[in-house]
């Protein structure tokens, strides 16, 4: 098996949305992009992994920022795999693949590791910031303020749009009709409206785990007290529909990137996640996550759907609307 073919295996194993982005990315792009959110996504594991203690996590988190910054540590790798043991059967081969995939990323050209290793040190600054913020998983505790949670849905995922928007100007010169620092705010947008979308539809599960991404203010200003919320969640759908008014408007940013660039290859990779961002907000309108036991997902027919729209999207705005 090639080092391309394990790139393609993990991409498919972890996540089903990117790995049909990757797949149809211009050649020039894909081992980036490709590296760059297997590396991502590895820090996530990191982060989420449940059974090992918040503390422990950290340190892991640091190890690898660490390895990110400094290139592959043999013992270091070790400890990580030991103290990092994911359920998810992807997850775990991406932890056994850590030292490969570090490896590819250390191949990069100077410019592409350089902005890599600062786009990942972002999103691990981001979940570090995130283990610290939620404690204790028996109660319940929310982020204090919006400025907060906007904090962490750019450094998680604003900053990914704006990392693929450099990356792919450096390629295609001629990447987009607006210019490179007018199209930058929609692509901090488009990434955070794609990262609120997916807090909002685990709002649930992260309430279960003692994490509430709504903000603890707004909360109040409704009457609502955040250590209730596991037991009687739907009382923040006010707040909660706030927010859902607020991931909309950044996928209108999504809607208004992916019309402002020119390769087609590229136009299919950003409408999907964007297309099936915007269907589970519809799904989220009609069907609260609030009030839903189970996580909500899009059917694989609307999946199969988004990417024949997504042939149309390749050379014409109709379908962005």
């Amino acid at each position: 098996m090639t080092s391309d073919d394990v790139t393609r295996s993990l991409l498919r194993s972890v996540s089903r949305t990117f790995y049909l982005s990757v797949r149809v990315l211009p050649e020039a792009l894909r081992e980036t992009m490709g590296v760059a959110y297997l590396l991502a996504r590895a820090s996530d594991t990191i982060a989420d992994c449940e059974g090992t203690p918040a503390a422990t996590r950290l340190r892991r988190l640091t190890d690898f920022g660490g390895m990110v910054q400094g290139g592959v540590n043999a013992p270091t790798i070790a400890i990580i795999q030991r103290d990092i043991q994911p359920r998810h059967e992807g997850e775990q081969a991406l932890m056994a693949a850590l030292p490969e995939v570090l490896q590819r990323f250390g191949a990069f050209k100077t410019w592409e590791w350089k902005e890599t290793q600062e786009l990942v040190s972002n999103i691990i600054r981001g979940q570090s910031n995130d283990l610290g913020a939620f404690p204790n998983p028996e109660n319940v505790t929310a982020l204090e303020d919006a400025d907060r949670l906007e904090d962490y849905i750019y450094l998680v995922a604003g900053c990914v749009g704006e990392w693929w928007t450099r990356i792919a100007f450096h390629h295609y010169p001629k990447y987009s009709a607006k210019s490179e620092e007018d199209l930058m705010p929609l692509a901090g947008g488009f990434g955070k409206g794609l990262q609120l979308v997916n807090i909002l539809r685990d709002i649930r599960a992260d309430l279960r785990d003692g994490r509430c991404y709504l903000p603890a203010d707004e909360l109040r200003a409704a009457g609502v007290d955040p250590a209730t919320l596991r037991d009687a969640p739907s009382d923040a759908q006010p707040v909660f529909d706030a927010w859902m008014e607020t991931a909309r408007g950044y996928l209108d940013q999504g809607r208004d990137y992916i019309r402002a660039i020119r390769p087609w290859r590229i136009r299919i990779a950003c409408y999907l996640p964007w297309r099936l961002a915007g269907q589970t907000l519809d799904l989220m309108t009609s069907h609260s996550p609030l009030q839903m036991t189970r996580k909500m997902k899009v059917p694989r027919t609307a999946v199969y759907s988004s990417m024949c729209r997504s042939l149309f999207a390749a050379v014409s705005n109709r379908p962005v609307v």
